[in-house]
């Protein structure tokens, strides 16, 4: 097996103009934890609606891990799972 490193990237956004690095990082191939608890309910729901179309382009999935804490990561490559 190959070394592989996997990232998983941390954000905090304030509002609903930091979807760009939710973006960004997730392009870059890193998994992102995603903490909305700083943002109103409004806004929080357009971040998550904007992170779900995201992964499902991407062919990856997006899991609850907390209220307001959402993991958006990468399908694994054939032969990982």
């Amino acid at each position: 097996m190959g070394d592989t490193e996997h990232v998983v990237k941390t954000l905090h956004p304030q509002n609903y103009q930091d979807v760009y690095y939710v973006g960004d990082y997730y392009r870059q191939g890193n998994a992102v934890l995603m903490d909305l608890t700083d943002v109103p309910g409004s806004e929080a729901t357009q971040l998550v609606d904007f992170a779900a179309g995201l992964v499902v382009a991407r062919g990856g999935d997006m899991q609850r891990v907390a209220p307001k804490v959402f993991l958006l990561s990468h399908p694994e490559p054939p032969g990982q799972r």
